[in-house]
C-alpha cells in the first residue's frame, strides 16, 4: 500500500490551494490550509504535518521568511518543505535550497510531475542509474544483450533535484535519450570525470543535454597539471577526431579541476580519492543525509604477494569506502584472467570482493567488465563473488546491474 502524508498548504490564492489539494489526495492522509503566511507559523507548529507545501511570493511574510522561521524550530526537524513558485530562476531554485527547502517546484504545476516530484521528496531517496558498465571499448552482439556493451556511465539523482553523471562512455548516449524524453528533465548537471581515457569521455560530444541552451552543465574531473579539463575535452572535439567543436554547446558549460579534496553541493558532499590507474585518476564518495555512495574506477588492486602491492593505499582505499551503502567500483577480471593483465590498471573480482567485506561496504556493484567477457561471464564473476562473500561470513550484498537499471537507496 502506498504511503499516506499530511500536508499543510500555505498560499494566498484559494483557487491554487484547492487543485494542489486535488492532486495530493490519492497521497494524502490530511490535508490542512491558509491563505496566511502569518497564521501558518502557528498553525503548523499545532499540526505538525509531515510537509508542508510552500509559495514563495506571498503578502505579510514571504516563502523564505517562513522557512527561515520553521528550519529555526528544533521539533519540526524532519518536517518536509517543498517551496512552490511562478518564478523559474536558478538563482532563487538555490537561494531556497539554502534556505533549508527539500524541494522547488515552480508553476504551471504539471500533475503528474507535481506528484512524482511530491513522492520523491517525501520518500527521500537517491536513484543511481547504471547507463554503461564495461571497460575499455562497447561491445554490442547477442552476446552480451543481459547486461549490456556500453561503457562506463552512471547516474546519482537526488530528491532536491541535483543531478550528478559519472563518466561519459558510451553509456552517456542512453542517458540522454531518457533524460530529452523526461518532461521533467533537469537543467542543471554535474558530470564528474574520473580520469580521461576515452571509454570514460568518448560519448560525451553525444550528451545532447549540452546543445540545449538554459542547461547548466560543470564538468568535473582531476587535475593534470599541464592539461585542462576544458583542453582535454576540447581535443577530442578539434575537427580532426570529431566534426563539432566545444563552441557549438548551447548549454552553459564549465569546467572544474579536481584534487582530492571535499566539496559541498546543495547539501550533498562529494570527496576525491586518487587512485592506483596510470595517469591521475579520481574516485568519488558521495554522501547525502547519512547515505554513502562510492565510485570507484579504473583501479588495481595487487595481491599481498605482489611486489607492487601498497598496504598503506589499501588503507587508505578501505576507510575512503568504509560502511558505503553502495560501491560501484571495479571488477574487471576473474581471478584467473588478472594472472595475464597485471600491470594493467584493473583488478580481479576476488581482491575486490575482500576490499568491500573488509570495509564493510553494504552494496557491492560489480562493474567495468572486460570486452572479451560476455553475459555468462559476468554471470559467472557474480556467483564467484557471492561464494567468496559467504565464504568470508561477509554482511554485504553484491550486485551486477544491467544497462539502464536504476536502484534506489
Amino acid at each position: 500500500m502506498e504511503p499516506r502524508y499530511n500536508f499543510f498548504i500555505v498560499d494566498d490564492d484559494r483557487i491554487f490551494i484547492k487543485l494542489i489539494s486535488n492532486f495530493l489526495e490519492p497521497i494524502a492522509g490530511n490535508i490542512s490550509h491558509t491563505v496566511s503566511s502569518t497564521k501558518a507559523l502557528e498553525k503548523i507548529s499545532e499540526n505538525k504535518p509531515d510537509c508542508v507545501i510552500l509559495d514563495m511570493m506571498m503578502p505579510e511574510l514571504d516563502g523564505l521568511e517562513v522557512l527561515e522561521r520553521l528550519r529555526a524550530q528544533k521539533e519540526l526537524a524532519d518536517l518536509k518543505v517543498i517551496i512552490i513558485s511562478g518564478k523559474a530562476y536558478e538563482f532563487d531554485r538555490k537561494r531556497a535550497l539554502d534556505f533549508g527547502a527539500d524541494g522547488y517546484i515552480t508553476k504551471p504545476v504539471d500533475h503528474a510531475h507535481f506528484i512524482n516530484k511530491v513522492k520523491s521528496i517525501m520518500a527521500d531517496k537517491v536513484l543511481i542509474g547504471f547507463w554503461g558498465i564495461r571497460g575499455t571499448l562497447p561491445v554490442p552482439g547477442d552476446q552480451t544483450v543481459h547486461f549490456g556493451g556500453n561503457t562506463s556511465c552512471i547516474s546519482l539523482e537526488f530528491p532536491r533535484g541535483s543531478f550528478f553523471i559519472f563518466d561519459a562512455g558510451t553509456g552517456i548516449k542512453l542517458l540522454a535519450d531518457r533524460l530529452v524524453a523526461r518532461k521533467d528533465a533537469p537543467t542543471e548537471m554535474k558530470i564528474f570525470i574520473s580520469h580521461p581515457h576515452w571509454d570514460h569521455i568518448n560519448a560525451l560530444p553525444f550528451f545532447i543535454p549540452l546543445y540545449i541552451q538554459g542547461n547548466d552543465i560543470e564538468i568535473c574531473g582531476p587535475s593534470h597539471g599541464d592539461i585542462t579539463m576544458r583542453e582535454m575535452i576540447s581535443g577530442q572535439m578539434d575537427g580532426i577526431h570529431f566534426p563539432i567543436n566545444t563552441k557549438e554547446f548551447s548549454a552553459r558549460v564549465q569546467f572544474r579541476e579536481l584534487k582530492e579534496e571535499q566539496i559541498d553541493i546543495d547539501g550533498i558532499t562529494v570527496q576525491t580519492m586518487l587512485l592506483n590507474h596510470p595517469g591521475h585518476c579520481l574516485g568519488y564518495r558521495v554522501t547525502y543525509r547519512e547515505r554513502s555512495i562510492c565510485y570507484i574506477t579504473d583501479n588495481e588492486l595487487f595481491p599481498e604477494d605482489n611486489p607492487y602491492y601498497n598496504e598503506f593505499y589499501v588503507e587508505q582505499l578501505t576507510e575512503f569506502i568504509s560502511a558505503a551503502d553502495v560501491l560501484v567500483t571495479d571488477s574487471t577480471y576473474t581471478a584467473e584472467e588478472y594472472r595475464d593483465k597485471i600491470g594493467w590498471g584493473h583488478s580481479a573480482i576476488d581482491q575486490v570482493v575482500r576490499l568491500a567485506d573488509r570495509a564493510k561496504v553494504k552494496g557491492l556493484f560489480l562493474f567495468h567488465h572486460d570486452p572479451s567477457q560476455a553475459d555468462k561471464d559476468i554471470a559467472a564473476k557474480l556467483t564467484a563473488a557471492n561464494d567468496l562473500l559467504k565464504k568470508l561470513g561477509s554482511k554485504t550484498r553484491c550486485i551486477a546491474p544491467r544497462e539502464k537499471q536504476i536502484f534506489s537507496i
